[in-house]
């Protein structure tokens, strides 16, 4: 059986790249969003009911981004599946 310690480090090393940039782009397009949106609120206070209902659409739709990275991540930390052609 090859020594895999090399590959293991290498692939937590990328999870934890991965999951770094995978929530902090994620975050910045949050704030960044609702900072216009308040913005937007403040010009036109009376479109209030669309811009949160735009808002909050677009808000569940950064965060599944996060979402996605948390999984694959996940997939790559505890179920690496490259792990297998490493050990044959």
């Amino acid at each position: 059986m090859p020594d895999l310690t090399a590959f293991v480090q290498t692939s937590t090393l990328t999870a934890v790249i991965g999951i770094a940039v995978g929530v902090s782009l994620p975050a910045i397009a949050m704030g960044w969003s609702i900072s216009r949106a308040m913005d937007a609120l403040a010009r036109q206070p009376e479109a209030e009911r669309s811009i949160m209902r735009t808002l909050f659409i677009g808000l569940a739709m950064i965060e599944s981004l996060a979402i996605y990275v948390l999984v694959i991540v996940l997939i790559v930390l505890f179920r690496n599946p490259l792990l297998e052609y490493l050990t044959q």
